[in-house]
């Protein structure tokens, strides 16, 4: 049975996805200036990186988040989750010191992982058939277009970008005419996190007018399960066990690349490419713009078109720009360029598409955010550790980059192998029918 009004509903929750991604590159492009400002080392920026909506915060919102969804409901999540988002971006707003902008950062990182399997999954309950994947893509349009506005507010409000003079003449009567030269040019980073409340406000407003998920609504009314239950009934099911095996296996290995690349992209550019903060910004903001492009060209042919052939060529894809560093390294404005083009290509037919696809659609709906929530504890953590492990190898000024890279190349075809083996076949079939298939009555 078709499902009316799918766009419309994967439009407000999709807002998440913007969220998250903002999130991440709000950090990403201020990371410079709040080191400026508060004396941090490298060291620091992995652990702002390790406990944020990038790893660790999201990893332990996403397993809470997960069970909750299936427990009271998408709607539930939907109603208050937002509001711990706000709250996190106004302390990292108003942070002084380290630790209270590790605090907001931890604490909007959560929110992230709350809402993540509650989104995802009801956007394909909520989804016609024959429109499922292209309401996932976009969903990941969405966590494209969040780092590219980021990215336009991060240079136009950064020092020497064109709205500068306004942040500059704001942060004078905030926090007085003789303030340090850093923690004026901080406010930028400040007013960045400012827009990600609004949109979060927007977003609340909007989520909490939807209705529950149909689907969530008719398990409920068969069966009421509890949490405990739930996660029992997925650690006990064979087929359950060996879906969050390989969907933890295709999305951890691919995230570990994509965490890094999410996170210290503009502090690469500026270490091992030797660009300005502004050009950082530029060359991350075509990356995404290419993002979104593929995954509006994508959106029209996923429903139709083999999801194995669109996952192998995303990798491979994903390969040639790390194939690219440690041949000829990336060095020259050409090779920084073609980095961008190839990974921002990669993202719009990026694993995680198929990873929030295959996700939603492989479990029963009794436990469907529950199973997307642990399996996003398990990456999302382990990806909390690489970002440390990551700045060890990568160096002070990217010294390291290479061997990162090669260590980037096999993380990424240990994915293509895992994915082409076990990439399944649900493409033109409703959940139910898919429910049925894999688990019978």
């Amino acid at each position: 049975m078709a499902k009316k009004g799918s766009l419309k509903s994967t439009l407000a929750v999709s807002l998440n996805n913007y969220l998250d991604a903002g999130a991440i590159v709000a950090g990403a492009s201020g990371i410079t200036l709040w080191k400026n400002y508060l004396g941090l080392s490298e060291m620091h920026l992995g652990w702002l990186n390790a406990i944020s909506a990038n790893a660790l915060g999201a990893a332990i919102g996403a397993i809470i988040g997960g069970f909750l969804a299936d427990r009271f409901g998408r709607k539930f999540i939907f109603t208050y989750n937002l509001l711990v988002y706000m709250l996190g971006v106004l302390i990292i707003m108003f942070s002084v010191n380290f630790p209270m902008l590790l605090c907001g950062f931890l604490i909007t990182g959560i929110s992230v992982g709350v809402g993540v399997p509650a989104s995802w999954t009801y956007i394909s309950e909520s989804s016609e058939v024959n429109n499922r994947g292209r309401n996932i893509c976009i969903s990941q349009m969405s966590w494209g277009v969040g780092p590219m506005v980021i990215l336009l507010f991060g240079m136009f409000f950064a020092p020497g970008g064109y709205l500068y003079d306004i942040v500059e003449s704001l942060a004078h009567t905030v926090i007085g005419a003789d303030a340090a030269i850093a923690a004026v040019e901080v406010f930028s980073s400040r007013v960045v996190f400012f827009t990600l409340f609004v949109v979060a406000f927007i977003a609340w407003n909007l989520q909490r007018q939807l209705e529950e998920s149909a689907e969530f609504k008719a398990n409920k009314e068969e069966k009421k399960s509890g949490i405990v239950e739930n996660i029992k009934v997925l650690f006990t099911n064979k087929i359950a066990v060996k879906t969050v095996a390989f969907l933890a296996i295709i999305y951890l290995t691919w995230n570990l690349v994509a965490s890094v690349m999410g996170f210290f992209l503009p502090h690469i550019y500026e270490t091992a490419g030797g660009v300005s903060n502004e050009q950082a910004n530029w060359l991350s903001c075509v990356l995404w713009f290419c993002t979104v492009v593929t995954t509006a060209v994508l959106s029209k042919y996923i429903d139709r078109t083999s999801h194995k052939f669109i996952y192998v060529l995303g990798l491979l894809i994903a390969i040639s720009p790390w194939a690219m560093v440690v041949s000829t390294g990336i060095g020259s404005t050409t090779s920084l360029w073609a980095f961008a083009i190839l990974w921002g290509i990669e993202g719009g037919l990026s694993v995680q598409i198929f990873y929030a696809l295959w996700g939603s659609e492989l479990f029963p709906a009794k436990f469907r955010a529950g199973a997307q929530g642990l399996m996003f504890f398990l990456v999302r953590g382990l990806s909390a550790v690489w970002g440390l492990v990551f700045t060890y190898i990568y160096g002070e000024n990217g010294e390291g980059f290479t061997l990162a890279a090669w260590c980037m190349i096999v993380l990424l075809l240990l994915s293509l192998i895992v994915g082409v083996i076990g990439a399944p076949n649900t493409r033109g079939k409703s959940l139910e029918q898919i429910t049925m298939e894999r688990y019978g009555e």
